[in-house]
Formats: C-alpha cells, structure tokens, sequence
C-alpha cells in the first residue's frame, strides 16, 4: 500500500503521497524536485486552494528530509476516555483541542504524553494505552519555520475528577463529551485534531484530505 503523510499549515494541508490523489481536483501539486519548506511556507499561507499534495517515490524518505530541512519539535498528547466512555477536550487557542505538550529533555515519549494531559486538564491518566497515531503541522516560532510532530495515545481516566484547565497554557476550558455529541468540537477544531478523531473512528463524514 502506498504511503502518506499530511502535513498541516494552519487550516491547509500538503499531502505526501507515493500515488496520485483521487480527488486531485481538490489538490495543487508542488514538484517534490524543488521542494523547500523554508521557501513554500508562505506561499502555501497566502495561496487560495487549501490542499497540496507531493509525488515522490517514497514518502517516508521525503518526510525525513524535510525533518532534516527545519527545526523539528516533538510533543505528545492524549485522547482520554472516563468510565462513562466520555471523551476530554480543551479549549485554547479559540479552538477545541487535545491536550498535549512538547516532550521534555530526558523524558520518554509516553512519560510526556501523560504528564501532559495531567497537567493541562488537572487530571490523573488510570491507564495509557496504544499509540494512535502521529500529526504533523508547521508554524512560525522567532522567524524561524517549525516542523512539530505530535504523538497520539489513547488514554483513561478513573474518578469524578474535578476538571481545572491550565491557564498559563492558553487553556481556557475543559470539558468531557459523548462520544456522539461531539459536533461542536467537530465545527472548530484543528486538521491535525481531525486525523487523530479519524483514526479513532469518530468522524463519520471524514473531509477530502482524509479521503485521498
């Protein structure tokens, strides 16, 4: 099967893909020859069509130069269920969000998965279980063109914790849903929240980008 990575920038995605999209009408292609991050970064921002895509022979090869092309950041965060099979968000940013943070220095992927989700939610994770996936978007931090790449686990949580966002991160609500009463966080979340909800089989009607 041929691989794909998404790649987001704000609200729009470059595809990584070993085959032609399906729906390539959706789609502007970029030569994977010249392709430069550094350089395509604001273009990408100021272009109207919202999706991009890359053929290249072998997608995880070309993820990896471009890793090695910018400042890469790994964080790692969480999709926590309670007893209730209730799901956690939080509110930063003007979006709903996952809980998740950049992976401290001697500190092991998982470790930072769950101190995170504890810290920004004033919770306790019962259980951490597979990893779901991993996202990977792009912004601007000092001038300089970032490259995060975020892990994903599942997780669980025991109790009637009493939810308490953390503040000083920009995070201003946090709330449990059902998992069919989920369409306010649909509505306005991130591209890269929607691949980790994808994955988990929550988005009946998946966008275009998760549809290739």
């Amino acid at each position: 099967m041929a691989q794909k990575y998404r790649i987001y920038i704000n609200e729009k995605v470059i595809l990584l893909t070993e085959s032609e999209p399906k729906k390539t009408e959706h789609y502007q292609k970029i030569d994977s020859q010249t392709f430069d991050l550094k350089i395509i970064y604001t273009w990408i921002l100021a272009h109207k069509s919202a999706y991009f895509y890359v053929l290249c022979k072998d997608a995880k090869a070309f993820l990896k130069q471009i890793k090695e092309s910018v400042i890469v950041i790994e964080a790692a965060g969480g999709l926590v269920k309670n007893e209730n099979k209730d799901l956690l968000f939080i509110y930063r940013n003007d979006k709903w969000d996952l809980p998740k943070g950049k992976i401290e220095k001697g500190e092991t992927v998982k470790e930072a998965a769950v101190r995170e989700v504890e810290e920004e939610c004033s919770i306790v994770v019962s259980k951490l279980g597979v990893k779901i996936c991993k996202t990977y978007h792009v912004y601007i931090s000092k001038a300089q063109v970032v490259l995060k790449k975020t892990y994903w686990y599942k997780m669980k949580c025991k109790g009637q914790n009493k939810l308490r966002p953390q503040k000083e991160e920009g995070i201003t609500d946090v709330r449990w849903f059902k998992p069919n009463d989920i369409e306010a966080i649909l509505a306005n979340t991130f591209p890269s929240i929607m691949d980790v909800l994808a994955v988990m089989d929550l988005i009946k009607d998946k966008p275009v980008p998760l549809s290739e």
